[in-house]
């Protein structure tokens, strides 16, 4: 059993390296007074670390980690993998990724390496081991951090040979493989395995990468594949270092909205913890935020999950990136730990001297100063997490709604070739998150192998690609007593994107009660109108299901169009529960009104009952106290909601009785 972290982290990024060590002290004072705990260490360190293959320097990586354990801090220490040394570049080329378009990479950035270059397996696996060995019995060292933010694909010779293997071993047979991709299409038919190409611009993917493709199973099989491959780069690090100790919990960063080449479902069953890298634009609505943490907590298990970066003022990458408005630091990292997080790290502690990030904010400026209004609400976090800490640590929320995300059908939406170019799998997915957070619903992401049985409604939007057996895991949810909803173009084709035959929805068809004839596209200048038992009338866009009964009823109808007086939106009783389908892309009003339905009907809990409130409302409970975290992620004065307005509840930030309004970016932690 790996060790939980024992106090919420405060901290962050730090580069000590690149300044001179009799800068160290001032800036470990500065850390104190701003109640940092923490720092994420040797990140990108590999040619310090490594100067030649046949060298290694550890005397700076010793005196950093010495005087941060003589000052109590908590340690992440990081495995310095994420970036490759120029001197291997020079003496093992095939360390170099090849790009989409068929060129080899030199030295230079980051992320840079052949996830089956054996050259770089090799020197990796050298260099982690040589890590862990020298730090392994360090106790202030809390977490190991490998590598960092994986991502992007790799397109040369080697992962050529090794995708021939994978494929090998997942299809058996050049026949199975034919007929999983339809290979017949345009002569394609492979007769010997060394035919194998990978999806690049040059062959059957085009256009921009992970965008269009001629034969879609080929390329999504590639994303699983290259996901897979920096997957098992990870688990090799990770089994070095549980050689030598085996209680520190292992983890890496996810990023991203989210991460497309990176299975994320895949990759958290190997993470003693969810790590997460957090930096929403300026004009990213709270709601996208929260969806991205409450999946963070939904690829754990429900357990608490580190906010491995954010920024304390501003990024310098967003093609626009404004300052932090007056305490909105405050409660944008509010919000991670409302959702779950149990940590709170920056990017970057100290601002760095050159090159690409010079501009990237942190706790510690250019100027060196303390009296900033930046640094201040650095501190104040700081200060306000040191006081809850122990209450709040290990604390879950217990949510009775579960949004489904499936990696392998955002991959293969993005490839769907179908009558409309707006789909966007993500998008598509916010607008069923923004419906049930206005609502003030607690909601889990989740994958298509979590525990379905733990939940009253499992939401499904677009879930195009039904894997082999989740048909019949629906219908045992639902049959058991499950709410189970779904949408317009869901249960079309299998795990190779391939066809159902037998109509649409496929295998959702019997749990569905219901079959769709046609599917229109809806121009983005038009709309359709959906109106509802009690003439309630919304309307639909993107496109619209033309659907046939088998056994489902009505709940709405299309009342325009050459269908109109045809189901709109159904529910079909199954077992001892019930699954509903929406055939378009509703409106706000109409999720809205919808979601409105189901919780009066299943009893789906809400946090709060205002309507119109634009608070973040969540909860953390540890089976004695519940903590309602109510975050006023916005620049107005907002109403407190009636139920938090009463003298039984103490704000634990303050000591005090929530006031009836809460300012601009103010945040209530209320117990009761």
């Amino acid at each position: 059993m790996k060790n939980k972290l024992a106090t919420m982290l405060y901290g962050g990024d730090y580069n000590p390296e690149q300044w001179a060590p009799e800068t160290w002290d001032d800036d470990i004072e500065i850390f104190e007074e701003a109640a940092i705990n923490s720092v994420t260490i040797n990140v990108f360190s590999w040619a310090l670390l490594q100067p030649n293959e046949y060298t290694y320097d550890f005397s700076t990586l010793d005196k950093i980690i010495d005087k941060f354990s003589k000052k109590d801090f908590k340690i992440v220490l990081a495995t310095a993998t994420a970036a490759l040394p120029a001197w291997m570049f020079k003496k093992y080329p095939d360390v170099a990724r090849v790009d989409y378009q068929g060129r080899r990479h030199v030295f230079g950035q980051r992320h840079n390496a052949c996830p089956n270059s054996l050259d770089y397996l090799r020197l990796m696996q050298q260099l982690v081991d040589k890590i862990a060995k020298r730090y392994a019995t360090n106790e202030h060292i809390v977490a190991w951090h490998i590598n960092n933010e994986y991502g992007g694909n790799c397109y040369c010779s080697n992962c050529q040979n090794a995708f021939k293997f994978w494929l090998k071993e997942r299809y058996r047979t050049l026949e199975n493989l034919n007929s999983a991709w339809n290979m017949n299409f345009w002569s394609h038919t492979i007769h010997d395995w060394n035919e194998i190409v990978v999806p690049n611009e040059l062959g059957d993917a085009f256009g921009a990468e992970n965008t269009e493709t001629t034969v879609a199973g080929l390329s999504i099989d590639y994303l699983r594949f290259q996901s897979e491959s920096m997957l098992n780069t990870f688990k090799l690090e990770k089994k070095i270092i549980e050689k030598y100790d085996q209680k520190t919990p292992i983890t890496t960063n996810f990023h991203g909205l989210p991460n497309k080449p990176t299975d994320y479902a895949s990759w958290a069953k190997e993470q003693d913890i969810i790590a997460y890298d957090s930096y929403p634009t300026f004009e990213t609505p709270a709601f996208e935020t929260a969806f991205m943490y409450d999946m963070m907590r939904g690829l754990g298990n429900g357990n608490p999950f580190m906010l491995m970066e954010s920024t304390p003022s501003q990024v310098n990458w967003q093609p626009y990136s404004p300052l932090k408005r007056p305490g909105q630091l405050r409660a944008t990292e509010f919000q991670a730990v409302a959702h779950g997080a149990d940590t709170v790290q920056y990017f970057q502690l100290k601002q760095s001297l050159g090159a690409t990030e010079k501009f990237h904010g942190a706790v510690i400026s250019h100027s060196g100063r303390t009296d900033t209004r930046a640094f201040r609400e650095v501190a104040q976090v700081g200060h306000d997490l040191k006081k809850i800490s122990n209450q709040i640590m290990h604390t879950r929320t217990t949510a009775k709604v579960a949004l489904l995300f499936d990696w392998g059908n955002y991959w293969s939406v993005e490839y769907m070739a179908t009558i409309t170019q707006d789909l966007n799998y993500t998008k598509l997915l916010h607008d069923y998150y923004k419906a049930l957070y206005n609502n003030n619903v607690a909601v889990d992401v989740i994958s298509v192998d979590s525990d379905f049985s733990e939940y009253d409604l499992i939401v499904a939007p677009l879930l195009y690609m039904v894997k082999d057996n989740l048909g019949k895991k629906i219908e045992a949810y639902v049959a058991e007593g499950g709410n189970f909803l779904t949408t317009y173009l869901s249960g079309l084709v299998n795990e190779s994107d391939k066809i159902y035959l037998d109509g649409y929805p496929g295998p959702l068809r019997k749990v569905t009660g219901l079959w769709v004839e046609e599917t229109d596209a809806i121009l983005p200048t038009n709309h359709v109108n959906v109106t509802l038992k009690d003439d309630k009338m919304f309307t639909g866009q993107l496109v619209s299901d033309i659907i046939r009964l088998e056994g489902a009823e009505p709940l709405a109808k299309y009342a325009s169009e050459f269908y109109a007086g045809t189901p709109a939106i159904t529910k079909n009783d199954f077992g001892e529960g019930c699954a509903y389908y929406v055939g378009t892309r509703l409106d706000d009003s109409g999720l809205d009104y919808l979601f409105k339905f189901l919780i009066a009907k299943i009893g789906i809990p809400q946090l709060s009952t205002n309507e119109h409130t634009s608070l973040d409302i969540t909860e953390r409970h540890n089976g004695k106290d519940t903590f309602f975290f109510i975050l006023n992620m916005s620049n107005e004065v907002q109403s407190l909601p009636l139920e938090f307005q009463d003298d039984q509840f103490i704000d634990i930030l303050t000591d005090t009785h929530p006031k009836n309004v809460l300012e601009p970016w103010n945040v209530n932690i209320l117990k009761r």
